[in-house]
Order: structure tokens, then C-alpha cells, then sequence
């Protein structure tokens, strides 16, 4: 199996959106294009209602990935868990879709042998703590999620050093919808340093409408004019490209 680069969008919003797009749609066409989106929506208490619960849930359905709803204090260790168990479900399925090649069309990692099957899984262990990571995070500004910005800051924070204790490269870029002057606005430039959060924090303002569907739209865009620019150096492979979940 050819090492490749894992990319995932991580969605953190408290609420519904309300503008643009239809951010299902949006989570529909990353997986398309081999980009798993994960979703955390940050409760204060019981203040999200149920069609955002089910909108959370159908963006990370759609979107191949995972969806978390939480309490703000519990928001470190749950960015932790969901970045983590995105990453070993789509390595599970690459390595189902490369078992299927293998082996032929009905068979998949529950089918083999107890023994065999704990070998596969350290295989996948072993590729998430060494594959490369790439993940955007998209976060929500608008004005009920100004009291949990400073969790949020925190939460990615500790994701930063927890990634960081892998030996496979990681990437961070980080979007806030909605932005000064438009839907959205990029605050922080790929980098493996998501330290550089703590000089753009302080600077955001919260308030405005959701646009969800356009942040997951322009999260697209930036992977792939990403992708264009690595193609000229010859550096764009995926394990995406291969898997299906």
C-alpha cells in the first residue's frame, strides 16, 4: 500500500446554517474529491435544536466522516477523538477496498480470520501515526459562539500537540465563517505550527449569519488549488483517491 496524504475538513459550529449554499451538498462533493469532513457542533447548554443536531449529522454522513456534539468544556479531548477516528475509517477503508482487489469483491476486513484481521489492524495503526495529515479546520463565528471561541482555541491547541506527537507530517489551515468582508475568511496559511492560532484569536469578532455551505465550498477550493500547485512538483498522491466509505 503506497503512502499518500490523509485531508480532512474539521467543522466546528454551534448552530444551523442559515445562508448559501447547502453545506450537505458541500460535505457530498469533498468526498468526491477524496476530502473527509468531520463536524463538532459546542453546545453551552441544550441551545442547539434538533434540525441542527440533524444537519451536523448529515454533513458528517454526506461528507464520509464523523459528527460529535458536545458541551463546550468538553470540547479538547472530543477534537482529539473525532481527528483521530476520521483518520483510522478511512484507512479501514482503503484497506478494505485493497482487500477486495486481493482477495475479490465480498470480502472486507470483519470477513477474515480473528488472527489475520489483528494483523491488518496494526498495519492501520501503524499508518495513523505515520501517514501525512492535512487538515483545515473551519470554524463558526457567528454570534452565539462568541462566549466558546476561547475552548475552541484551546481545543486546537491541544489537537496541535497531540498530532505533533505522531512521526507523519501534519498540516494545519484554518478558515472562520463568516469573515470580515465576506461568507468566509482564511486566518491561518497551511503550516505544522498551529501555535500561530494564539496571534489571530484575540483579533476575531463574532457575529453575522452561518454560511456553512459556502465555508465548505471555499475549504474545497483551497484543497484543490492546493493539489494544482502540488502537481507541478510531482507530490500529490492520496489515499483518498483509492478509498470508499
Amino acid at each position: 500500500m503506497r503512502k499518500g496524504t490523509l485531508r480532512q475538513i474539521l467543522l466546528i459550529t454551534d448552530g444551523c446554517s442559515n445562508h448559501g449554499e447547502n453545506p450537505v451538498a458541500m460535505a457530498a462533493l469533498a468526498k468526491e474529491q477524496g476530502i473527509t469532513v468531520n463536524v463538532i457542533g459546542v453546545l453551552d447548554q441544550d441551545t442547539i435544536d434538533e434540525s441542527g443536531l440533524r444537519e451536523i449529522e448529515e454533513i458528517a454522513l454526506s461528507g464520509g466522516g464523523i459528527s460529535q456534539v458536545v458541551y463546550a468544556k468538553q470540547l479538547s479531548q472530543t477534537v482529539q477523538m473525532v481527528t483521530r477516528k476520521a483518520m483510522t475509517q478511512t484507512l479501514q477503508g482503503v484497506v478494505n477496498k485493497e482487500l477486495k482487489q486481493i482477495l475479490g469483491s465480498d470480502v472486507s476486513l470483519e470477513d477474515l480470520p480473528p488472527e489475520k484481521r489483528g494483523q491488518v489492524m496494526e498495519v492501520v495503526d501503524e499508518l495513523g501515526e505515520t501517514v501525512k495529515l492535512e487538515v483545515l479546520i473551519l470554524i463558526d463565528t457567528s454570534g452565539s459562539m462568541k462566549t466558546k471561541l476561547p475552548t475552541v482555541k484551546e481545543a486546537l491547541l491541544d489537537l496541535s500537540l497531540s498530532l505533533n506527537a505522531r512521526m507523519g507530517d501534519n498540516r494545519f489551515a484554518v478558515f472562520v465563517f463568516p469573515g470580515k468582508r465576506g461568507d468566509v475568511e482564511k486566518i491561518v496559511d497551511w503550516t505544522p505550527r498551529i501555535e500561530e492560532l494564539s496571534t489571530v484569536f484575540p483579533k476575531l469578532t463574532s457575529g453575522g449569519l452561518t454560511p456553512t455551505g459556502p465555508a465548505l465550498r471555499e475549504a474545497l477550493a483551497y484543497f484543490g488549488r492546493k493539489r494544482s500547485l502540488r502537481s507541478w512538483i510531482g507530490d500529490d498522491e492520496s489515499y483518498f483517491e483509492e478509498s470508499s466509505m
